[in-house]
């Protein structure tokens, strides 16, 4: 009895080990290959320090070198040539930016060419907060971990002659220049410019940093990179390349320049290195530093980072399924969790938005930046509104204090720079639908003056809807070049204004309702029966021709659309369904029309515009089948527990939003719709732990009761033991349900 007792306790105990909590499920290495453009790096949730391993530069064996081809990622998991860690780096972007402050070891004789100092590697390790790596030119072991703005590494090395090199010549910005100053032997500051995003050549701006040293080095100094070097010269050179700077101590500035440590290091001994940043100053950068980081604490920095995710990430609480499915999910819910970042400083200070001046929060909120807004405002606005409404109320209480510093809410904002990518005037769905759920909390009345500003503006003096003037006076945006996407811009506009004619709706603005209402039914100037598509229209008012539906696929040109073609974009009207199947001359034409853009490989899974059509059929009686096998189908072939494993360029979290409601059962496929679509979930059960300040229920248990895998077709659905009677249900109904239960069955 004795020892069956013993047994069992010892049982217990290993289960207990051994049970992995969220973040143990995280695999930050998801999105690294297939254009995914995340990266492995340590990061706290929305944190603005990153500490990434950069690998797409030198060498002649890298086929991702970032200066050959347009490479909007700091690392590629299909290479493995490090040339430093980087600090702050943007995850699931399209454009290159940031990635800079490079921080190398080596071992040797001292070179500060990157060309020549990177290394393969092996022995890589990721999880929240954690990266690692073996340099195999150095025997080097690289670890970097971060808390929220301050980054930490640790290099261990072998016996002999080894360095650090801090690099501010490179790195994914497209901006040049630097500057930095030798403090003390352990210590050096300076700043870095970055910016340029997506071609905005005036978005510009400053990154400031203070890094330290756990030892003292035996000899440092500068580098600077020369455009022309003499034989004669007297200075030591580098490979005719650089000049190194052995007695110089004063501030250095240039294009290309960089700082190195030498140092007689023992077999095994170990260095760290930290590195704080700020948007504002050099101070600030510095008390970011001390205040989040007392000396060199490695593992309790790793710790707290793995903590701040695990808490996080604990929001959902998933049964069932795979391992990989369970790693799918939550690695998704990661990706989520790093845009957007916080931008103020630990004394609560921040760059205003497209202003010289300093702001000051209080210490209770945060400034947020990177508002990838034509691609969150789809689904990831909805998600933080119902699994961290408190993030999210900052989040739309910063976009509003843009437009007071302004004069416009935010495009697609970047570290206190509006960069004007992408199309549209996405500040209003991500906003609205957050309002339309019942979130509150801020200043609604200034946020609808901000929107309507952007709605009404003639063009000529509109920073949002540049093609307005065309737009109030005909209904739709007019073809003047070729490939100006003038169809995109307007189906933007209409998903805008309809959002916004809710939001007047519901202040009681009733004219401006009707107003925008009206508006946004705009989209039928451009349907073409001869086409069964939208199809741009000339300044004449006459269809462009000759036209081709396809033309567009893979990225290539397309008069009209952008990033894609008519088929991605024809049955972008969300808020109008029926009305578009009335177009096309009914709903079984609209559904068959449908079926026929899965069915000939037309359908995009990493292109926004067409990522809720497989939520669409369930708008039409009998068809909601289509959307659960469609769901279902499209996880298992574009989500994978590998560095593929997303379809395409994450979007700050968009494609990782996608999974996630799908996994768990429902999708908002309209923003500003307080209705969710319902489809079969991967997991047996799914606990959400519902924000009691926000959400009186406090939990929402997510049942899926079926025989086999298989069953994926809902047979039935209750809301609170209550049968629902079609397939969507309520923001209300789902955080008012308690329990929300689908039973499932194999065939419709």
């Amino acid at each position: 009895m004795k020892k069956l007792l013993i047994s069992f306790l010892l049982g217990c105990c290993s289960s207990l080990v051994f049970a992995q909590q969220p973040v143990d499920y995280v695999n930050p290495f998801i999105g690294t290959s297939n254009y995914g453009t995340t990266n492995p790096g340590a990061i706290c949730p929305q944190g603005m320090m990153s500490v990434v391993p950069f690998n797409v530069m030198g060498s002649e064996k890298n086929r991702f070198d970032k200066d050959s081809q347009w490479w909007s990622t700091p690392y590629s998991a299909d290479n493995h040539f490090f040339t430093g860690f980087a600090h702050g780096s943007l995850s699931g972007v399209g454009c290159p930016e940031l990635g800079s402050l490079l921080l190398m070891p080596t071992t040797g004789e001292l070179n500060v060419d990157y060309h020549e100092y990177g290394s393969e590697y092996r022995n890589e390790v990721a999880n929240p907060g954690y990266y690692s790596n073996v340099l195999t030119k150095y025997n080097i072991k690289a670890e970097a971990t971060a808390s929220l703005r301050t980054g930490l590494s640790r290099f261990t090395f072998p016996k002999g002659e080894s360095h650090i090199l801090l690099n501010l010549g490179e790195g994914l910005t497209n901006e040049t220049g630097a500057t930095m100053r030798i403090v003390s032997d352990t210590e050096v500051e300076g700043s870095k410019l970055l910016g340029t995003f997506c071609y905005n050549a005036q978005a510009v701006f400053p990154v400031y940093f203070v890094m330290k040293v756990s030892k003292a080095p035996k000899k440092m100094g500068y580098w600077k990179k020369q455009r022309e070097m003499k034989a004669e010269a007297a200075w030591d050179s580098h490979a005719g390349k650089y000049k190194l700077y052995t007695g110089y101590t004063r501030e250095m500035s240039g294009d290309d320049i960089g700082v190195w440590f030498d140092y007689d290091t023992n077999e095994g001994e170990q260095i760290s290195v930290k590195m704080g940043i700020s948007y504002v100053s050099i101070q600030n950068a510095r008390e970011n530093m001390e205040q989040e980081m007392n000396g060199f604490p490695f593992e309790q920095a790793q710790e707290a980072a793995r903590t701040m995710w695990n808490n996080d990430l604990s929001r959902v609480q998933v049964e069932g399924g795979t391992q990989d499915e369970r790693t799918i999910f939550y690695t998704a819910l990661y990706h989520l969790l790093i845009h957007p970042n916080i931008l103020q400083d630990w004394n609560g200070e921040y760059p205003k938005m497209e202003s010289l001046e300093v702001g000051k929060l209080d210490p209770s909120r945060n400034r947020y930046t990177v508002f990838s807004l034509w691609d969150t405002y789809r689904n990831v606005s909805t998600l933080m509104t119902l699994l961290y409404p408190e993030k999210q109320l900052d989040i739309i209480r910063t976009m509003i204090d843009m437009y007071k510093e302004s004069g416009w809410l935010p495009k697609w904002e970047l570290y206190g720079r509006e960069t004007l990518t992408m199309e549209g005037d996405p500040s209003i769905p991500y906003i609205v639908d957050a309002y339309m759920r019942g979130l509150r909390g801020y200043d609604i009345e200034t946020a609808y003056e901000g929107m309507r500003k952007g709605a009404t503006t003639p063009g000529e003096f509109n920073l949002l809807r540049p093609d307005n003037n065309d737009y109030m006076s005909k209904g739709y945006v007019p073809l003047r070049e070729q490939y100006d996407n003038s169809v995109s811009h307007a189906l933007e506009y209409y998903i805008a204004d309809w959002n916004l004619s809710l939001l007047a709706d519901a202040l009681g603005k009733k004219e401006d309702a009707k107003l925008f209402r009206e508006r946004s039914m705009g989209y039928k100037h451009y349907y073409s029966k001869e086409f069964g598509t939208l199809r741009p229209i000339l300044p004449g008012g006459t269809f462009y021709a000759p036209f081709d539906p396809k033309q567009g696929e893979n990225f290539e040109p397309s008069p009209g659309f952008h990033e894609g073609n008519a088929w991605n974009y024809t049955f972008y009207v969300p808020h109008d369904v029926k009305g578009l199947a009335k177009l096309m001359g009914g709903p079984q034409k609209f559904v068959d029309r449908l079926q026929m853009v899965f069915d000939k490989g037309y359908y995009d899974m990493a292109n926004e515009p067409d990522i809720a059509y497989p939520y669409l059929f369930s708008y039409f009686k009998g068809e909601a089948g289509r959307t659960q096998k469609l769901v279902r189908e499209l996880l298992g072939k574009y989500y994978h527990n590998a560095p593929n494993g997303l379809p395409g360029n994450d979007d700050t979290g968009t494609m990782s939003t996608w999974a996630i409601f799908s996994m768990m059962g429902f999708y908002p496929a309209c923003p500003g719709d307080v209705d969710y679509v319902l489809t079969s979930p991967t997991f047996n059960k799914v606990t959400i732990r519902l924000d009691k300040k926000f959400y009186p229920k406090g939990e929402l248990v997510i049942e899926s009761a079926h025989k086999t895998p298989e069953d994926l077709y809902i047979k039935e659905v209750t809301a609170g033991g209550k049968k629902l009677k079609g397939y969507t249900i309520s923001q209300q109904e789902l955080v008012n349900a308690g329990t929300l239960r689908f039973t499932l069955q194999n065939g419709r």
